[in-house]
């Protein structure tokens, strides 16, 4: 199996597709109120869906990841863009200090997190 990418439900995607342009630029594709933009070989799709209604209540309970090696830089970006700050880049006890992460939030409350690139062969 190959995890190819996320859809991210909303009662206003709109409102989100807006947002992720502001992050990511324009997006790949745009079609039936659906939004998309690839991110190295995943993508990430707003759109409607009927089961949202508001903000996320939980939003740690699903994270979506970026890896890139340079999470400052990055994050500055993305905060000059309009991303919210849920982390300023931080290291994980225990992780070597240039393994960074940080999380920001969109709109809706989804969080999303920066991240160094991991050598899961490592693991």
């Amino acid at each position: 199996m190959n995890f190819s990418g996320i859809l991210i439900g909303s009662e206003d995607p709109a409102r989100l597709a807006e947002y992720y342009t502001r992050l990511f630029g324009e997006p790949g594709w745009s079609d039936f109120g659906y939004t998309g933009w690839m991110l190295g070989s995943g993508s990430i799709t707003v759109g409607p869906h009927s089961d949202v209604r508001g903000a996320n209540a939980q939003p740690g309970r699903i994270i979506w990841n970026i890896e890139t090696p340079d999470v400052k830089g990055e994050f500055a970006r993305l905060v000059a863009a309009g991303a919210r700050v849920i982390a300023e880049p931080y290291t994980m006890d225990g992780m070597p200090d240039d393994s960074l992460i940080a999380t920001l939030a969109d709109p809706d409350d989804n969080y999303f997190q920066l991240m160094s690139p991991m050598d899961v062969s490592a693991m």
